[in-house]
């Protein structure tokens, strides 16, 4: 099971790097004869790498307007601009397209003509950070596998907006505007294998509702959350990394197994207000509790087995597998507990 995760989670942050490199080892052997008529197509306040035919770079050129596309272009790059529209007339000749990124413009919804992103049938990736959106746009290509929307002022998300996007795998909406009445119940209806949610710096009180099922990685630092309601996590069976840095959460908002949950391999709870160390299960490996209002730590209470138990069983028992554990910035005093050591046999680093 952690090895299905680990691997999915390996495709997810390197499919980028990995298709992109496969691209252009594909094209370094290009016929030089070809270049002539590749640049030829090239718009004039755009670069067309001879080595990359698929690919045209148009960022960092002051842009107030998107030139047209060749019909052979995959790879788009207009960041860095002052693009204020997206109109259907520049994409009339792109019909594969893969790959749009628009980060760092001046782009509103009022800007992007109606159902103009829908019709990029092809388009896998579309990066809209850093613009001026007040809510997610919409329609958006059935086929898409990642959205990224981070940095602009969406403070709404239509309904029905993700109810088609089967094949998005990363939703990016943080350091937005969004309220707990923007995320409804059926707001991420739709997004059936979707594995990492980020929601981070918006201005959310309590935890989103309906979570699609196979998330993975769920980022919610700095928000203003103060409880997790009772078997929250039952939801979402998969997740794995659970960042809740910088909230309000307190030891009354937690549940007594709020994260005693087995999926979870990675804990980040820095920058609450807890007094105490939460329980947690056997199966966790990293957890970071610093920059709380702990004042001590009993090996005892917190392991997640019974320290007899695993003095019986030894290393070839269920023994809990934490390796790394932050508590610096509370009022831990040192030494470390000579329990933490006997519980946590596993353990490679504590700051404390």
């Amino acid at each position: 099971m952690i090895l299905k995760v680990y691997t999915s989670l390996l495709l997810l942050f390197l499919v980028n790097s990995v298709w992109t490199r496969t691209v252009r080892q594909v094209y370094d052997d290009l016929d030089p004869d070809h270049w002539s008529h590749y640049t030829s197509e090239c718009p004039k306040e755009c670069f067309c790498p001879p080595s990359f035919p698929n690919a045209l770079y148009c960022d960092n050129k002051g842009l107030k307007e998107i030139p047209p596309i060749p019909a052979r272009i995959w790879y788009l790059y207009l960041q860095n601009n002052q693009i204020e529209t997206l109109s259907e007339k520049p994409f009339v000749n792109a019909t594969h397209l893969r790959w749009i990124n628009l980060n760092k413009n001046k782009i509103t919804n009022g800007g992007i003509e109606n159902g103009v992103l829908s019709k990029l049938k092809r388009l896998l990736y579309l990066f809209l950070e850093d613009n001026e959106l007040e809510e997610v746009p919409a329609p958006l290509p059935v086929g898409l596998e990642q959205l990224r929307l981070a940095r602009n002022k969406i403070s709404r998300i239509p309904e029905g907006v993700f109810s088609h996007l089967e094949n998005l795998t990363m939703l990016d909406l943080h350091q937005n505007s969004l309220l707990d009445s923007a995320l409804q119940s059926d707001t991420f209806q739709g997004l059936n294998n979707l594995m990492q949610l980020n929601i981070a710096k918006n201005s959310l009180k309590k935890m989103p509702l309906s979570i699609p099922a196979n998330t993975l990685q769920l980022f919610l630092d700095n928000n203003s959350i103060e409880v997790i309601p009772e078997n929250y996590f039952s939801a979402i069976p998969k997740v794995t990394f659970l960042r809740l840095n910088y909230n309000k959460l307190s030891d009354d908002g937690i549940p007594a197994n709020g994260f005693n949950v087995s999926s979870i391999l990675d804990l980040q709870l820095s920058h609450n207000q807890l007094t105490k160390i939460p329980p947690i299960n056997a199966h966790l490996e990293h957890l970071h509790l610093d920059h709380n209002k702990i004042k001590s730590v009993n090996g005892t209470q917190i392991c997640p087995v019974s320290i007899a138990l695993e003095e019986d069983y030894g290393y070839y028992g269920n023994i809990p597998r934490l390796r790394y554990l932050r508590l610096d910035g509370n009022e831990i005093q040192p030494p470390i507990p000579l329990d933490i050591m006997i519980c946590f046999r596993l353990l490679q680093a504590v700051v404390i």
